[in-house]
């Protein structure tokens, strides 16, 4: 092949680094989607919770986990003997808190809330939370991390 141009030229040493680059990209591209952790892990309501044992609970905030991909309120609810649990209340993703109104200082540390939600299955002191009543009477829902789980609190069954 005879190459006339400087243009020419530039452009037929510069070819195979393109196709070094583009290899390059695509092997880390692959390596990537092949070590990705799979989504698909990710658990359902039914798997933990129970949608026939709806649960409400009245207590103190100790701590606000806000992480992905479920935020954690947790409770100190006291029994009838005096004593406290501490449960743990499973919410939405942060962003999705936020949606909903929340903010870091909703749930300060010995605020007094009111959950409703579902009991785990292994009878752990965790809930799936599906809304929580504030101390100022404001209603906020907690859910969204719970798919398959049942649309309202109430306890009653869709029919």
């Amino acid at each position: 092949m005879v190459i006339t141009s400087d243009v020419e030229k530039l452009m037929w040493r510069l070819s195979p680094m393109r196709t070094r680059a583009c290899l390059m990209f695509m092997a880390v591209g692959a390596a990537t989607i092949a070590l990705a952790t799979p989504s698909a892990a990710h658990h359902s309501f039914a798997a933990e919770y129970d949608a026939d044992r709806p649960v409400i609970l009245t207590g103190s905030v100790t701590k606000m986990a806000w992480i992905n991909p479920h935020s954690w309120i947790y409770i100190d609810v006291k029994k009838t003997d005096g004593t406290a649990e501490n449960w743990a209340v499973e919410a939405g993703p942060p962003g999705t808190l936020i949606r909903a109104g929340f903010t870091r200082d909703s749930l300060a540390a010995g605020t007094v809330i009111k959950v409703n939600g579902y009991r785990a299955k292994d009878g752990a002191l965790r809930a799936n939370g599906r809304d929580i009543t504030l101390p100022d009477g404001r209603l906020l829902f907690v859910g969204g991390s719970s798919p398959g789980a049942p649309r309202d609190s109430s306890g009653e069954k869709k029919k």
